[in-house]
């Protein structure tokens, strides 16, 4: 499944490092990029195929709420996910209560950018893989895929959040002991089992028994592909 992404941000910079990070991730085109609301209306007009809008709420010529309520009353059925420094309660309220999926805070990292487009990713695949009639728990699940996994939110004493996000980019490529992510990010040992254990813990990574060599086996963590992982 492949989704088409219109970008609308002001900052020229911006823009494009979001449509980067975008042509960076499978799955996803990027069908144009608006740097107003007019520029938006425009592309989407131009463009019937477009699937999602990553959107910033403060534009030059219109706010992102008012822009969304013009795209809904054209009919227009897109996703949305928020990318915005705006961290009002006020507006996050509206902005859901509009079909805002996702909520995206600048500043961040390309491995937050990609968490959240691939929980996007997930939540489609999972509504057009599905049956017509679901119960509680696949409702649960759909919707789940668009939430950040705990683990990823709440970090014990100690633990940096940038180090996780690097700690998760590697995991997910391929499994690691705790002496093979220590030499990959450099750090001790011991910090890279406390950043393995964490998302252990939350139920992101399994660990397992690695056989090989002479003395006792290592510990491999391996990422958990799943309902509960981004």
């Amino acid at each position: 499944m492949s989704f088409r992404v219109l970008v609308v941000e002001d900052e020229p910079i911006a823009a494009e490092a979001n449509a980067e990070y975008l042509r960076r991730l499978a799955g996803f085109e990027v069908a144009a990029v608006a740097h107003s609301g007019l520029e938006a209306v425009r592309a989407l007009n131009e463009d019937q195929e477009v699937d999602l809008i990553l959107l910033d709420m403060n534009l030059p010529d219109t706010h992102g709420l008012d822009l969304l309520r013009r795209v809904r009353g054209a009919g227009r059925a897109c996703d949305v996910i928020a990318v915005t420094s705006a961290r009002e309660v006020a507006l996050i309220r509206q902005a859901v209560a509009q079909g805002v999926v996702s909520y995206l805070l600048k500043p961040f990292t390309f491995a937050g950018f990609r968490t959240k487009l691939e929980a996007y990713a997930a939540y489609r695949e999972q509504l057009a893989g599905g049956a017509e009639v679901v119960d509680q728990s696949a409702v649960d699940a759909m919707i789940g895929r668009l939430r950040p996994a705990a683990g990823l939110e709440e970090l014990p004493k100690g633990l940096s959040r940038d180090t996780l996000t690097r700690v998760v980019g590697l995991l997910r490529d391929a499994p690691s002991s705790a002496s093979e992510l220590a030499r990959a990010i450099g750090v001790s040992r011991v910090t890279a089992r406390r950043y393995l254990e964490h998302l252990a813990d939350a139920r992101l990574a399994e660990r397992d028994a690695r056989y090989g060599g002479a003395g006792r086996p290592e510990v491999e963590y391996r990422w958990v592909s799943g309902p509960g992982s981004p």
